[in-house]
């Protein structure tokens, strides 16, 4: 069945929307009809040029907002932005995220505030904003999470708790805030490789450890999102993993 126009006139707030996952999300949701409003905090280049693209494709479906997601302003600001843009606000997708090793023994405060903050504290603080505009909708929150939210990843012990928490706040936000607003989680397994890379030998281990035994893609997560945002309107405090069957 043909996605497009399906979400004709929805307004969705990603963060992080300008590269990587966040990139391929919104490509998926602008296809579908939705306008978007991309947060990023350094990759101001990367969004602009998305923006450019989704506007040449169909003029004022795209803005941007640059904001640092620690600051207590970002998520009033945020949601502010979007009414201004485009009057309304449908989608929430909480997908920004900090992810770097912090091995015991070696933890530092500045390293809690901000896996913590960018993984836990901003996306609920910024659902927490735009609670009020998505109720009007009857809208949605998406929150990308992480497979280790339930097995730890070694050698990232504050990074899998922020996740953890995120987990957790999925489902409790869903209680909170339905009936009319949904809230679902897209928990990805091996479908990007760190910035940083990683060596191959590790590469081939996690692709072994899962049942289709080959990592996926962006767009695996973004076609999850958009199955959440146009084809599931009785789901609700799911958290769905595409991670290839890594997590049995």
């Amino acid at each position: 069945m043909s996605t497009e126009n399906s979400l004709r006139d929805q307004v969705v707030l990603i963060t992080g929307g300008a590269r990587r996952i966040g990139a391929e999300t919104a490509h998926a949701l602008h296809a579908a009809g939705a306008n978007i409003l991309v947060h990023f905090r350094s990759s101001a280049a990367a969004a602009i040029a998305l923006a450019n693209q989704f506007n040449q494709i169909r003029p004022h479906s795209a803005a941007l907002h640059a904001a640092d997601l620690l600051t207590a302003d970002a998520p009033d600001e945020l949601v502010a932005a979007a009414l201004r843009e485009f009057g309304r606000l449908d989608i929430l997708i909480n997908n920004a995220s900090s992810f770097y090793p912090t091995p015991v023994g070696h933890i530092t405060l500045a390293q809690w505030d901000d896996l913590i903050g960018t993984n836990l504290k901003a996306p609920l603080f910024l659902s927490q904003a735009a609670a009020p505009s998505l109720a009007k909708q009857h809208g949605l929150i998406i929150n990308m999470i992480d497979i280790h939210a339930l097995r730890p990843l070694k050698a990232h012990p504050l990074y899998s708790t922020a996740k953890a928490g995120l987990a957790m706040l999925t489902r409790a936000l869903a209680r909170e805030l339905g009936p009319q607003i949904r809230v679902n989680g897209i928990a990805p397994g091996p479908v990007l490789w760190p910035e940083g890379d990683m060596e191959n030998d590790l590469k081939r281990e996690i692709i072994g450890k899962t049942a289709l035994k080959r990592h996926g893609t962006p767009l695996d997560i973004a076609r999850t999102a958009l199955f959440l945002a146009k084809d599931a309107p009785f789901i609700t405090g799911q958290i769905i993993s595409v991670d290839g069957g890594r997590s049995i």
